[in-house]
């Protein structure tokens, strides 16, 4: 009686088991049954994900239960990173510590978004497209629902974390204008290893460096802007106050801005002695594990030199374009200062300006990190050797402009 008690007690368990995954499907089967036929794809990308195969996942789960027919699809939830966090804590807390949580921030406080085409950011045709990876407020929500953080790298309705552990996840935002990163990579000794060998682990990928043991924090020492504060080399921070000025996150007459609010939200440089000593610390300790401490030290510390050089060639295209409003040669904009702002970016009204502007947020990135990612020819031809190409141009230019002021006046 007692192994029949038990056989069947056995039978009940193993059914409720296997029935568990079989169930959640029956309460979802209508969401199913009706996207099979108007988006046969969404339903195969979901049901080949894990969330799908365990069955353990329900459609209600993520995009609510209000919608039920056709004619109500706007009443469909559109997921957010609060979303994940339900089910993903750990990964939530990480994420929201780190600087990809910061990107919406650091892309709405630049001067000129505001005027950016309705499409390019909130419809994620432009910057907003990588930017969507930050956390959006409710207005901004509500001016475009499409778009989750987190599907930026786990990309929907497979959400895989094979896929986001890839390079290639990373290469959508990572590429092109002001952060080549996957071109320098995959073009490095690190990168032909991979591309050769596969992921066999004897060469690092961006996750091995930025996302060890899967950390969502992703952190560099330098950040987007290779700018720390404070700096002990007294020669260097020199050229570093003309940059920040030239960002307006300093003054003409090198107070602090509310732009450097903008900085410390965007988490776009470290702006303590120790925030950067951790992330460099945290480096070495993962280029460590391939190379001896003394060489990843040694290659850290020459790149970090790679900056110091890129800036002192800015730092002098900074203050030629600055003495052309001084001399009221170039005018501000109505309530700015008389300095060039390279945050305009590509809406720079001058000349001058716009080489300005393309020397930062172009060449001047191209040469740090090409430094970082070990790529010399990156580091070279389209960093240091594009810089000295434009402070050229820019002296030659404001030469010019001086002397046509001259004979004006």
């Amino acid at each position: 009686m007692k192994k029949l008690k038990r056989l069947l007690l056995s039978v009940v368990f193993l059914a409720v088991a296997v029935g568990l995954p079989a169930m959640a499907m029956a309460l979802e089967s209508k969401c199913v049954e009706c996207h099979k036929k108007v988006t046969p794809n969404i339903v195969k990308d979901y049901m080949s994900g894990a969330m799908g195969k365990s069955g353990t996942v329900e459609c209600a789960s993520c995009h609510g239960a209000e919608h039920t027919t056709a004619d109500d699809a706007i009443k469909a939830v559109m997921p957010t990173e609060k979303t994940c966090q339900q089910c993903h804590e750990k990964q939530h807390g990480q994420y929201m510590s780190g600087k990809h949580m910061a990107a919406w921030i650091a892309m709405s406080a630049m001067p000129k978004t505001g005027f950016q085409p309705h499409a390019y950011i909130q419809g994620l045709k432009g910057c907003g497209g990588c930017h969507k990876i930050g956390v959006r407020d409710e207005d901004s929500r509500a001016e475009s629902r499409y778009g989750s953080p987190c599907d930026s790298c786990h990309t929907r309705h497979k959400f895989s974390k094979e896929e986001a552990n890839k390079p290639e996840a990373c290469r959508t935002c990572h590429m092109g204008f002001d952060h080549p990163q996957w071109e320098m990579w995959s073009s490095s000794k690190h990168g032909i290893i991979y591309q050769t060998e596969g992921d066999t682990g004897r060469a690092p990928k961006c996750q091995t460096c930025h996302m060890e043991n899967g950390d969502h924090r992703v952190m560099t020492s330098w950040g987007f802007l290779a700018l720390r504060l404070p700096e002990a080399d007294e020669e260097w921070m020199g050229y570093r106050t003309s940059i920040l000025k030239g960002l307006h996150v300093l003054d003409p007459e090198g107070k602090p801005t509310g732009r450097l609010e903008v900085v410390k939200a965007g988490m776009v440089a470290r702006l303590t002695a120790e925030s950067w000593q951790a992330e460099r610390d945290r480096m070495v300790e993962v280029c460590s594990k391939c190379h001896s401490r003394s060489y990843a030290l040694t290659n850290l510390e020459n790149a970090d030199a790679m900056i110091k050089e890129a800036d002192k060639l800015m730092a002098e295209a900074v203050e030629i374009v600055a003495f052309l409003y001084k001399k009221g040669i170039l005018q501000p904009e109505e309530g700015k200062a008389a300095y060039p702002d390279m945050l305009t970016f590509y809406d720079a009204k001058s000349p001058i300006e716009q080489t300005l502007y393309v020397m930062f947020l172009e060449h001047r990135m191209r040469a740090f990190q090409g430094a970082f990612h070990m790529n010399p020819d990156y580091t070279t031809w389209y960093g240091l050797a594009e810089m000295k190409k434009d402070i050229v141009e820019i002296r030659s230019e404001a030469k010019k402009l001086i002397m046509e002021s001259e004979r004006n006046n």
